[in-house]
């Protein structure tokens, strides 16, 4: 996600006293609200692993999902809306109804991801899933620790998804092969570079937000971490699933 078109968070007032005024109190201030980053993050992907296992174990609510072509669109439409809300409302949402609407959308999205566990086996599955949080981990680390400025960087990655998601477009209607594997590949790339610049972007932004708004920061930075993650999985999915 990109966190230049996101209205900014209150920042602290020079006249106040803040939990960071030195560096060492900083340091811990940011050590804080990534750590709320990543289990709001965390849950949220066990949210959405809980509700695909749901959907999967009730026949009924599964067949109701795969025969209702208009449902699953609802729920697309809806999801957006979340991620609309959340991105441009957050100024005006309590730090409990940002919660409440990033463990909405994990919800939905845990119910519009459970086809894919009728397409590709549980072992290739679960492989692509440890694949995927290791290489999430590492270029995280990297997004959290490095002095280059990732600014510009980001700028391209995220023009490249745009690119990415016309182009899948359009291979809907022409469903070329090649063209897919193609897709799949910059998916991947696109999604692990994401990963490093937002994550220091939420850095950066925990530089310059007071503690008041810490909640509203950590569900921004968990969404946008979220995103990272799944969309990395599904693409690596593409190369490491075994389908049934």
């Amino acid at each position: 996600m990109n966190y230049n078109n996101i209205p900014p968070l209150p920042q602290a007032n020079a006249t106040q006293a803040t939990p960071y005024q030195n560096e060492w109190s900083l340091n811990a201030y940011m050590t804080q609200v990534m750590r709320k980053v990543y289990v709001k993050m965390f849950l949220g992907l066990l949210v959405t692993a809980l509700t695909s296992f749901f959907v999967m174990s009730n026949e009924t609510v599964l067949i109701t999902l795969l025969q209702n072509r208009a449902l699953l669109i609802g729920l697309c439409v809806g999801e957006l809306a979340l991620v609309f809300a959340l991105s441009m409302a957050i100024n005006k949402l309590s730090p409990a109804v940002a919660t409440l609407l990033f463990y909405a959308y994990a919800v939905l999205n845990g119910v519009t991801l459970t086809p894919i566990f009728l397409v590709y086996t549980a072992s290739s599955i679960g492989l692509t899933f440890m694949v995927t949080a290791g290489v999430f981990l590492a270029m995280s680390i990297y997004g959290y620790t490095t002095k280059a400025d990732l600014t510009k960087f980001g700028t391209y990655m995220v023009m490249a998804l745009i690119g990415l998601i016309v182009c899948s477009i359009i291979n809907i209607f022409w469903a070329n092969s090649v063209m897919d594997w193609i897709i799949s590949f910059a998916g991947v790339i696109i999604f692990i570079g994401l990963t490093a610049w937002d994550t220091q972007k939420i850095k950066q932004m925990a530089q310059e937000t007071d503690e008041a708004n810490a909640g509203k920061l950590a569900t921004l930075g968990a969404l946008s971490l979220y995103l990272d993650f799944i969309n990395l999985f599904l693409y690596l999915l593409r190369f490491l699933g075994n389908r049934e």
